[in-house]
């Protein structure tokens, strides 16, 4: 279990290291190095007391040798680097849920372009891979790893310090901030690839640091809305896996077993959000959840609502997944057939094309038109093509079930 320990906290320890030493690529090189040398090292002596504080205290002793290799001239300024590496800094135990926001807002600079922003604060903040975050922008793992190296020098050589920014910057950074943290969530709540259908830690830390964003911003309707679209969607959560980890889908999920306090908290912060004018995207998507988490089943949803919606929605962003989500919607209305040609108007879309959830949803989609045969070729299609296991384990058993 060494690996999720370590995945949780390196964004933890890039922040405090980039804190420290105020160089945020180095800082990033050096917390590498420490993951290392946990790696080699845990395993045979045994997780230290404060595994966090390790990993700071050897990330910065690696700081420590790229300044003196860089300020050689200056050894007055080496000694008292030194002197902060060999202490303990009480800071580092308590400041480092402010570090992560600190560090949030200083990679969405303005410096950067707001994709590779985006794609560098997952990396720096959400602790994602190139290739998790390669498959949230749906281009490929070398353009994204591009994308990021060439945001880490632009940070580089602009300068830009690890500080909280002004209020004026914040709010020309909340857009990508926002998206960040969106994104974040996201890959928390149905994790693009590996044994786990969730990574409660990423879901849980978007929704505290979106809380934080609020309690900046509490007049931001966006803000208020996403932080609604979170709570209204991570509600679900206990009931989304079986005992064995399986998915479980929407239609079969226990909604007993739905948190009823976040479904109040996140409708209440949704209706605050509309009623202040136009929606934006964000407050949406939360409308869109409240309506799903107010059905007591599938068949009783407001269908008629949601792709409405969905149709307010497409309006505001050219998004593929809007659109699939929106042919389901219509589906459910008027029929099957009517969504599996909604989908098919997206094979002209290079964003999708190929990707498993198209043919996922057909796979579903034909299943209830009845057509057995096209069902059970779209979710063996799915199933060769999706990275996540629980996702292509419920694929695969679907097919199997529609072949006995």
């Amino acid at each position: 279990m060494l690996g999720p320990l370590l995945r949780e906290l390196t964004p933890q320890v890039v922040a405090a290291v980039t804190r420290r030493y105020g160089d945020f690529a180095a800082a990033e090189d050096a917390v590498q190095e420490a993951l290392v040398a946990a790696a080699q090292q845990w395993p045979a002596s045994g997780l230290p007391d404060d595994p966090r504080a390790w990993l700071i205290h050897v990330a910065s002793r690696r700081m420590l040798d790229h300044v003196r290799s860089e300020t050689a001239r200056r050894r007055r300024e080496q000694d008292t680097i030194a002197d902060a590496v060999d202490r303990v800094d009480p800071v580092e135990t308590t400041a480092h849920e402010d570090d992560m926001l600190t560090l949030l807002y200083m990679c969405c600079h303005p410096a950067l372009t707001q994709p590779s922003a985006i794609a560098l604060t997952l990396r720096a903040v959400g602790g994602l891979t190139t290739l998790e975050i390669a498959n949230a922008f749906l281009v490929p793992e070398s353009t994204m790893a591009q994308r990021i190296s060439r945001a880490k020098q632009t940070v580089k050589k602009s300068g830009v310090g690890f500080e909280m920014p002004s209020d004026a910057e914040r709010g020309a950074r909340l857009t990508a901030v926002l998206h960040v943290l969106y994104l974040i969530f996201n890959e928390g709540y149905a994790a693009s690839s590996g044994p786990q259908l969730a990574r409660v830690d990423l879901s849980s830390e978007a929704i505290r640091l979106a809380r934080e964003v609020r309690r900046q911003v509490p007049g931001d309707r966006e803000v208020t809305g996403l932080l609604a679209l979170m709570l209204l969607t991570d509600a679900r959560r206990a009931a989304r896996t079986g005992p064995g980890g399986e998915l479980v889908t929407l239609d079969d999920q226990d909604r007993s077993l739905w948190d009823r306090a976040l479904i109040a908290e996140g409708t209440q912060l949704i209706e605050h959000a509309f009623a202040g004018g136009a929606p934006g995207p964000y407050q949406l998507q939360a409308a869109i959840a409240a309506v799903h988490d107010a059905a007591p089943s599938t068949d009783e949803t407001d269908w008629a609502e949601i792709a409405g919606l969905y149709g307010v929605l497409l309006q505001l962003t050219d998004n593929p997944m809007v659109r699939l989500s929106r042919a389901i919607a219509i589906a459910m209305l008027e029929g099957p057939e009517r969504g599996l040609a909604l989908i098919d108007e997206l094979d002209g879309d290079e964003r999708v094309r190929g990707h498993y959830r198209l043919d996922a949803v057909r796979g579903h989609l034909h299943e209830r038109a009845g057509d057995r045969v096209a069902a059970i070729r779209h979710y063996v299609a799915a199933a060769a093509r999706t990275t996540s296991v629980p996702e292509r384990n419920y694929l695969v058993a679907r097919a199997a079930r529609l072949e006995s």
